[in-house]
């Protein structure tokens, strides 16, 4: 099932809860939360106290999305505060495999995610672990970036991939996604679709993912 997952990152923070609460009302399948460090990207975001805050207003899986270092310090934190799917930088990762399954070991989905320059063969050996895997559309850092296009051979090359395995692994696409370009990124492989400005940033929000969910077909 193809999900869409609004990032919290465009969202006017100073009213975060009612800003969830109204793209859960106009039809979110997930939301995506960026945690940034100033280290690994340079923006610095949110931390566990705010998905702790999340939790109790969210009746729907939060997609917690680690961009930092050290994420193995870190992931028992989030997951306590009430994260339902981790993903970690495969770039950040000395050890991928033990990260991973320290997710995995507590319940929760587990996903990686790669760079725009960062190449899928860099998974070869941990794809048949992962619950998801995504694809960064645009270098991370900041929300409202565009599109790369280059992106969507790679998206294309890991769906072949997984069905080759016949794995039980969804493909998120995170960057630049809107109503214009969606039901590419769908029709190439996608199966979450992560939208910052494309969502938080519309003048009606319950059309332009009504609109979203035509293009992809759910």
């Amino acid at each position: 099932m193809k999900k869409i997952a609004p990032s919290i990152l465009s969202a006017d923070l100073a009213r975060l809860a009612d800003e969830v609460k109204d793209v859960i009302q106009a039809g979110a399948d997930w939301i995506h939360v960026d945690v940034m460090d100033g280290h690994f990207v340079p923006n610095i975001t949110i931390g566990p106290v705010v998905i702790k805050a999340l939790k109790k207003v969210v009746s729907i899986p939060l997609d917690v999305h680690l961009m930092i270092e050290n994420a193995d310090l870190y992931l028992d934190a989030f997951i306590e505060a009430g994260a339902d799917i981790l993903t970690v930088q495969a770039e950040a990762c000395t050890h991928l495999h033990r990260t991973v399954h320290a997710i995995k070991d507590k319940g929760i989905k587990a996903g990686v995610a790669l760079n725009p320059a960062t190449p899928l063969e860099s998974l070869a050996y941990i794809l048949p672990d992962l619950d998801l895997v995504m694809i960064m559309t645009v270098n991370p850092g900041f929300g409202g970036q565009e599109f790369i296009p280059a992106m969507l051979p790679k998206i294309e090359r890991l769906k072949g991939s997984i069905a080759k395995q016949k794995l039980n692994c969804e493909i998120e696409v995170d960057g630049g996604i809107k109503v214009a370009n969606i039901g590419e990124v769908a029709r190439r492989g996608g199966d979450i679709f992560v939208a910052g400005s494309g969502i938080f940033g519309a003048r009606d929000r319950k059309e332009t993912i009504t609109k979203m969910r035509r293009e992809i077909g759910a």
